[in-house]
């Protein structure tokens, strides 16, 4: 049985994952950033994959890209240019980030007969619209939660520092660290809910769908008919590999 090692390479979380032939997923784990390289080094020894694919918005994996690229005969170190199995209609495939285009693949396959915008919620807030004719068309990008939180913070001279963890998070504010949170919550959620909205309006035969690593902060916050699939993006890169190299399909 071959084995997929999908690598989901973001500016704070390392997420890795094993896809059999099914395509079902086996031994997902995550890393933070300054243990990472070690952590998946010792996955690929131990597991020897039949193929590797990395998707990294960050420097930080250049060096365990070329370790990767000789522990495998199959290696895709995604980028802009790399073939997917959607038309890529970004005007300048250049800049745009891996994550981006492995969340539109998954989307598309997910639900592909609709238009669907697939919602991103990490360090930024990234929207991923596939056509119902599968081209991946852009989007938007705005500040994710903790971002808001710090500038916030770091553009003003009396905010403090906020968090999110253990902090209370309400509609009502009572203090200004919670109403900071909701701020940085409730805005988001409603500008989420606006811009499945306007989707939806443009596009009939529309679906949304949630991903990210925040995205649990908002399973109750939202108005839209909105779906989470947590695991959209690693679903996007097996499908990218195995796109790229039929013999691991």
């Amino acid at each position: 049985m071959s084995r997929i090692l999908c690598i989901d390479w973001g500016n704070t979380r390392v997420k890795t994952a094993f896809f059999n032939t099914d395509n079902t997923i086996s031994d997902q784990r995550q890393f933070a950033g300054e243990e990472a390289a070690g952590a998946i080094s010792a996955q690929v020894q131990d597991a020897k994959p039949d193929g590797i694919i990395l998707c990294s918005v960050t420097g930080a994996s250049a060096e365990t890209a070329k370790l990767l690229q000789s522990k495998t005969q199959h290696f895709i170190n995604l980028d802009g240019n790399t073939r997917v199995p959607v038309m890529n209609a970004y005007s300048s495939p250049e800049t745009l980030g891996p994550d981006r285009l492995a969340i539109a693949v998954g989307a598309q396959a997910q639900y592909p007969d609709t238009n669907v915008l697939a919602i991103s919620l990490g360090t930024c807030i990234t929207y991923n619209f596939v056509q119902k004719n599968k081209a991946f068309r852009g989007g938007a990008i705005s500040p994710g939660m903790n971002m808001r939180l710090q500038a916030m913070h770091k553009l003003t001279d009396k905010l403090p520092e906020v968090s999110l963890d253990g902090g209370d998070i309400l509609l009502l504010g009572y203090d200004t660290e919670t109403c900071m949170r909701s701020g940085a919550v409730y805005g988001m959620a409603a500008e989420i809910d606006g811009m499945v909205a306007a989707f939806a309006a443009q596009y009939s035969d529309f679906n949304a769908v949630l991903t990210g690593g925040d995205a649990p902060f908002f399973g109750n916050k939202l108005k839209s008919k909105i779906f989470a699939d947590p695991e959209l993006l690693l679903k996007g890169l097996n499908l990218i590999l195995k796109h790229n190299v039929p013999q691991l399909r």
